[in-house]
């Protein structure tokens, strides 16, 4: 039997799929069918570097074998269901090892805006109070209650939302809202924050949720002491603090965590993607003093149907050891310092690259049209940008101005420096 080409397989995926896939699956009009480590292959054979990752959920890299064979031998023992399982025993074990040390209590869901609500259920059974502080800017799930929490445009058209939201603005310093410049602007949005507090908040105040580096915003760290800061409004207010690290954690930033990294203990930690490396599995990990508090804690409360079930602790017990095992916190790191220094000689070549930043494999670049007014190069030539990449083979997430990286944290010398090689010739031929 013939394969199927890309072009039949995507327009009969079409006919089928509502709208809405990632932006990089529709722009690439490719159907991949074999991936390695940070390459991937069409059904026409033609390679990829992936610079992309899933968008963070690729820790291992495709069909890691130490995955691929702990999946297939949960396969043919155990694959559903809510009883306890030696495979899910032995990830909890795992966890405790790797967690920071007061985050002792974990429940298991199967994506990120679960595993963000069922977090928010338990600020709010802990404290009593309803409401929640969120950034600007700010992504943790597309569910009513985590579009609540959003920070952009994104969720135009889709409200009404809960009530009981408030927002301030996160620190990006690019784009700081109130055009002032680091260090000189004394932290003035983290007094902000603790301004719209006390003018906003009914008096309820739950939790403030932040994640330690914005993903979806841009791939954006804030300056070190920010977080501290935040922490400290939440303390001043009596909420707890909810470090959403679902794209942060396990060794994405160069470090097993963020937030730790700048000194912060949050109440509660969700986490996600690269946990389980593709498989459907998030969590929240919080202080056993708030974990019994009810009605999060009663029969049934804090659980999901799929979370945890064996397959997916397969999955994350496989992920989780093989990062550990083959040192991948501090290949993301070293990896990490490469690409940074790429895209910091990127910067000084051409003019549309307005700002580079990042962590570990947790990168970004800003295009921009020019460096007085850091005006996006608009979405058409980004897109344009985007194809390009794809024709030469490398796949980036070029299709925005905010240009966002986040490869597999296993990616090797060879992966990556073709990867930039491959996505430098493109920003060479590109007319913006």
């Amino acid at each position: 039997m013939k394969t199927p080409t890309s072009k039949h397989l995507r327009e009969t995926e079409n006919r089928h799929l509502t709208p809405g896939l990632q932006n990089f699956a529709i722009l690439a009009d490719r159907a991949m069918k074999k991936g390695r480590g940070s390459k991937l292959w069409d059904v026409e054979g033609r390679e990829y570097i992936d610079l992309i990752g899933g968008i963070g959920v690729n820790a291992l890299g495709h069909c890691h074998p130490k995955y691929v064979a702990r999946l297939k031998q949960q396969l043919d023992e155990l694959t559903i269901g809510s009883f306890t399982t030696e495979v899910r025993v032995e990830l909890l074990e795992l966890l405790a090892k790797v967690l920071p040390k007061h985050l002792s209590r974990v429940q298991l869901y199967s994506g990120g805006s679960e595993a963000v609500e069922a977090a928010l259920r338990l600020a709010k059974s802990h404290t009593k109070k309803w409401e929640f502080l969120s950034f600007w800017g700010a992504f943790h799930g597309k569910t009513m209650g985590t579009m609540a929490l959003m920070g952009s445009t994104a969720k135009q058209g889709l409200g009404p939302f809960p009530p009981g939201n408030i927002s301030a603005p996160f620190a990006n310093c690019y784009r700081c809202p109130f055009k002032l410049k680091y260090p000189s602007c004394g932290m003035l949005c983290a007094e902000f924050t603790r301004d719209t507090i006390k003018q906003q908040s009914s008096g309820a105040l739950a939790a403030i949720i932040v994640e330690p580096m914005q993903g979806t915003a841009g791939n954006i760290p804030p300056p070190k002491e920010w977080l501290s800061a935040i922490a400290s409004i939440a303390k001043e207010f009596g909420a707890l603090l909810i470090c959403d690290e679902m794209i942060t954690g396990f060794g994405r930033t160069g470090t097993m965590f963020a937030s730790p990294e700048v000194g912060v203990e949050a109440d509660i930690m969700t986490l996600g993607k690269g946990v389980a490396s593709g498989f459907p599995l998030s969590m929240l990990a919080c202080r056993a003093e708030i974990a019994d508090a009810k009605p999060f804690a009663i029969p049934s409360g804090s659980s999901s149907s799929y979370g945890g079930n064996p397959l997916a602790a397969a999955a994350a017990l496989a992920s989780i050891q093989t990062i550990v095992d083959e040192k991948l916190v501090e290949n993301s790191r070293a990896q990490g310092e490469i690409f940074l220094a790429r895209l910091q000689k990127w910067k000084s070549q051409f003019d549309f690259i307005g700002d580079v930043r990042g962590k570990g494999l947790f990168l970004a670049m800003e295009l921009v049209k020019d460096h007085t007014t850091k005006t996006p190069i608009a979405k058409e030539k980004t897109e344009s940008l985007f194809k390009a990449g794809v024709e030469k083979g490398v796949l980036a997430m070029t299709y925005a101005a905010s240009v966002r990286f986040q490869p597999a944290l296993s990616i090797n010398a060879e992966e990556l420096n073709r990867g930039l090689d491959l996505l430098e010739e493109t920003l060479r031929e590109w007319q913006i």
